[in-house]
């Protein structure tokens, strides 16, 4: 039977009539198009598709059509270094620009990155960008009228983050690299024996940095940067990075830079970023040819500002947007080199000559660039810039060939940034100047100069009648490098390296030689955060024997020998400024006295182990007594009511309780009675 159908249904196709596949009038399809193509419907186009690779940029200038072409241009310069833009659209209005536009990319990412950057972006004045995925606005057309509390977020408690800074003892840290940079320390200073307060093994991978307050440590990874911090040094923050070589931080602490030469592309700049520290977000990054003259950015002393040197410019940005001050760049044909004051929003900077022209040091306020002071310099072959710690004056080390003369003679032009119109004054060597350094807190600055072996230290005080006078100079030194206290007044004067490591302690109040020694072949000195301590070490980096790190008072009296397996690099911990005001600074220092014997009392203790045992051992035992008495206090005021019961309600805690209830009575003693007859006597 049904062969016969099948010949009768190839028979009628034979004749040229074509099969119908429509299904009969009463057929239900219960498959859906999910089932029966679910491989051709899982790569169907979405809605959404294209769309969150689109931004809305709010709050830009609205400007009819002779000003169009020239927003559209800076508002690609802006957003196109974070991707390819495909498509640009402004929507006009009257013939203006409605305010916002449209800007799609050609990844979802890109957008994003675009979103993360220019969201809060100062154009000028009156425009600040509001930048938003497009995608974005659906979530906000969806948002309940209701209020719902938002969920409460974890708080990530890193402890103390100053809590070395509260030490009973004031010690101050370290950090120190060794073991050929397998082990990692952080010890507490103590002239008898440092105090280890951190050890880990294979912490960083190269080097440490301390943050400028000292709030965090740095290490280095493959991957990039940790912060850690607190009590334990628990991580803080992280910052991915490929390939990181070196780190620079802000002195408020707020943001770091980082780099590496493996990250850089040309459409996303790679090879510098700068980090929000808190947040942990990248907040810009830049292009970088070289890290020879590290660091490239240099911030002025509140953070708020910070610039780059490239070729005939000089760049300055401003924080927290990352964007370039006023929009623009400053034009400054040769210039060489620049540098913050450490006090004020001023820069620095100095132009060779060219042609007929004079070399100048310029001095700029920003954020107004006004120019505060311009010194033009004759015959210049180079020029280095020496602000003082407090940036009460600026020396710019000049080196001249003179006409009609040989050999190059150096002046010292002192720039007074405290007095009306900047005066400055000019100091002349005529020797070659072997190195320069201000005075942290004071007006006095050191000079070498000669050549080896006959090195003169000079000190020079800048007086107030506009005078520079000498003080002191000393002849034939072993020095090639000078290190000031903080604290300014006292300095080591440094043979370094080559010069076998001689050193000189140096008290400048009188210039008075303190004590002469030597740490042989020494390569690094570094004085403690209060100046009352100095070291000096030989790092296994410069030198592969007799790695040690040695600690002198800063009278020059050897008080440690610290001998560490393949030693590296020790960096103290930086302290954040003082609370106090200058007025109650002096104060402190006219009682000093008062302190002196608790001082000296703490100090005789500490002379030797026995001491601090026998004080740790009264210690405990007294803390151990303070615990009884509260025990025994608590237990007796418990049992209180019932002292009460059993004395039928008579306080007896006290001596003078119920005195209204006390009966007085008498009583008389026979004790011996001796009769002595007067006749005898």
């Amino acid at each position: 039977m049904h062969d016969t159908e099948n010949m009768e249904a190839e028979a009628e196709f034979e004749e040229g009539e074509e099969p119908s596949f429509s299904d009969p009038e009463d057929f239900e399809d219960d498959i859906s198009d999910q089932e029966l193509l679910e491989d051709v419907m899982r790569e169907r186009p979405l809605e959404a598709d294209g769309i969150d690779s689109v931004v809305v940029v709010d709050n830009v200038p609205q400007v009819g059509p002779e000003r169009i072409e020239k927003l559209k241009n800076v508002i690609h310069k802006i957003f196109s270094k974070f991707g390819k833009i495909t498509n640009e659209f402004y929507p006009e209005d009257e013939g203006k620009t409605k305010g916002y536009i449209f800007l799609e990319y050609t990844s979802p990412n890109h957008a994003l990155e675009a979103v993360k950057n220019a969201d809060g972006y100062k154009l000028d004045k009156q425009h600040t960008f509001r930048v938003n995925v497009f995608t974005d606005f659906d979530k906000y057309m969806t948002i309940s009228d209701e209020w719902e509390t938002p969920e409460k977020q974890p708080f990530k408690d890193f402890g103390n983050l100053r809590h070395w800074m509260e030490d009973s003892d004031c010690r101050d840290q370290y950090s120190v690299i060794f073991e050929a940079g397998e082990r990692t320390g952080i010890y507490a200073n103590d002239a008898k024996e440092a105090i280890t307060a951190e050890e880990r093994a294979r912490w960083t991978e190269t080097y440490v940095r301390w943050s400028p307050k000292g709030t965090y440590l740095a290490t280095f990874h493959q991957r990039g940067i940790a912060l850690w911090g607190g009590e334990k040094f628990k991580q803080i923050q992280r910052f991915s990075h490929q390939g990181v070589q070196l780190i620079d931080f802000s002195p408020c602490e707020r943001y770091c830079v980082t780099f590496s030469p493996l990250m850089d592309t040309k459409d996303d700049p790679q090879a510098i970023i700068i980090w929000d520290v808190l947040t942990g977000q990248k907040k810009r990054g830049f292009h970088c040819e070289s890290s020879a003259h590290w660091p490239i950015f240099k911030w002025s002393h509140d953070g708020k500002f910070f610039a780059r040197m490239t070729q005939d410019t000089l760049s300055i940005y401003e924080t927290p947007s990352m964007g370039l001050l006023d929009k623009k760049s400053l034009k400054i044909t040769g210039i060489k080199d620049f540098s913050w004051s450490p006090g004020d929003n001023i820069i620095a900077f100095w132009v060779p000559e060219d042609k007929d022209i004079p070399a100048r040091v310029t001095l700029m306020q920003i954020p107004s660039r006004q120019e505060i002071r311009v010194r033009n310099l004759f015959n210049v072959v180079d020029c280095k810039l020496h602000w003082q710690k407090q940036g009460d004056y600026l020396c710019v080390k000049v080196d001249r060939t003179p006409k009609g003369t040989q050999g190059v003679v150096t002046n010292f032009e002192i720039f007074r940034m405290r007095e009306k119109q900047v005066p400055v004054d000019v100091v002349e060597m005529k020797e070659g100047i072997i190195a320069f350094a201000w005075e942290p807190n004071g007006s006095k600055f050191a000079v070498l100069h000669g050549e080896s072996p006959r090195i003169n230290a000079s000190f020079y005080h800048v007086k107030n009648n506009g005078k520079i006078e000498l003080i002191k100079m000393f002849d034939k030194q072993q020095a090639n490098s000078i290190f000031w206290s903080p604290q300014g007044q006292f300095l080591v004067l440094a043979g370094l390296r080559s010069m076998n490591g001689a050193l000189a302690f140096v008290d400048t109040s009188d210039c008075t030689l303190m004590n002469i020694a030597e740490h042989y072949m020494a390569s690094d000195v570094e004085w403690d955060p209060t100046g009352r301590y100095v070291v000096t070490s030989v790092s296994w980096w410069s030198h592969k024997v007799d790695n040690a790190f040695w600690l002198w008072t800063f009278q020059g009296r050897l008080l440690q020998k610290n001998n560490k397996d393949r030693f590296c690099q020790l960096l103290w911990r930086p302290r954040p400024p003082t609370l106090l005001s200058m007025d109650e600074i002096k104060l402190i220092k006219k009682d000093l006295k008062k302190y002196s014997k608790i001082f000296e009392q703490k100090d005789r203790l500490s002379q030797s182990k026995a001491s601090k045992e026998l004080v740790d051992k009264r210690r405990t035992m007294m803390d151990d007594y303070r615990k009884y008495r509260e025990m025994a206090t608590q237990q007796h005021q418990e049992q209180r009511p019932l002292r009460l019961e059993l004395r039928g309600g008579v306080d007896t805690d006290e001596l003078d309780s119920n005195v209204d209830d006390w009966e007085e009575e008498t009583i008389e003693f026979f004790i011996n009675e001796e009769i002595i007859p007067i006749g005898d006597l």
